[in-house]
């Protein structure tokens, strides 16, 4: 006859019980953690995409604020501007006499051809006086492929000597003068393009009349200086716009920018007043 081992594997009915309500626990305590953590992770994901957006936005920002006047122009999704470093106000009058060029009293010819003036007090420092490939403009009041800085008809190349006295400049008869004696200095265009999914800054090219809208294309594809502003975009969702206002005084350059992940996405919208006032 067989004899029962004295102990045996297996667990008694009080102890199933146990089992199963501690297991019932600690499954609600984890169930009611699971929307507060979900909630956390979809706010830092939230702020990481309206982190992204903003400083692309702010970044853009930053450059239409130095848009020559009347120099900004959008097409689709592309934004292009020209870049101001420095400006002022040249000399209309001669101070007594006929000054050499650059001299005390050089006045700014519109009559002929012209390749110096006085500058009238002194130039903001830094960054001071202009340098060989920067380019000098005066009244500029349109941003059309037929007349203005970008057709070149009152742009002059900035000459290697100038100083923060006198601006000397490649021989140029500009069209008509500014009524406020201001003259602008700049380093070329820039352009914001939206493409796929990703928001670009070129600069460092050609400017031309016709606003370039093909980063493959010249002259962008010439471009010296490309930088990654945010990827992640929603190009078709996000849009430029510019309003130039009836005044030529101030502009409105409105930015929408959509940026996304694979569950969610933020859209923000960034408004920027511009100085159209040659």
């Amino acid at each position: 006859m067989l004899r029962a081992p004295k102990y045996m594997n297996g667990f008694t009915l009080i102890e199933a019980v146990m089992v199963i309500v501690i297991t019932g626990i600690l499954a609600a305590l984890a169930t009611s953690f699971v929307a507060p953590l979900k909630g956390y992770f979809d706010t830092v994901a939230r702020a990481d995409l309206s982190d992204v957006a903003d400083t692309a936005l702010r970044r853009m920002a930053r450059d239409v604020r130095l848009a020559l006047p009347n120099s900004v122009r959008v097409s689709g999704s592309y934004l292009e501007l020209l870049q101001t470093t420095t400006g002022g106000r040249y000399r209309a009058n001669p101070a007594g006499g006929t000054a050499s060029c650059g001299a005390a009293g050089d006045q700014l010819s519109f009559s002929v051809a012209d390749t110096c003036f006085e500058v009238i007090g002194t130039l903001p420092t830094p960054p001071g006086a202009p340098v060989a490939g920067e380019e000098l403009v005066v009244y500029n009041t349109s941003n059309t492929n037929l007349i203005g800085a970008y057709a070149g008809d009152n742009v002059a190349a900035i000459a290697a000597n100038s100083t923060t006295g006198k601006i000397l400049f490649n021989s140029h008869t500009f069209l008509s003068g500014s009524p406020a004696y201001r003259f602008q200095i700049i380093s070329g265009p820039v352009t914001f393009a939206c493409v796929g999914t990703t928001l670009w800054r070129y600069s460092g090219y050609a400017r031309q009349a016709v606003q370039p809208t093909d980063i493959a294309g010249a002259p962008l594809s010439a471009a010296t200086s490309i930088a990654r502003l945010a990827t992640g975009v929603n190009c078709a969702a996000s849009s430029f716009a510019y309003n130039p206002g009836s005044t030529q005084r101030s502009g409105l350059v409105v930015m929408s920018l959509t940026v996304s992940n694979s569950t969610d996405s933020v859209t923000l919208l960034h408004q920027v007043h511009v100085q159209n006032l040659p």
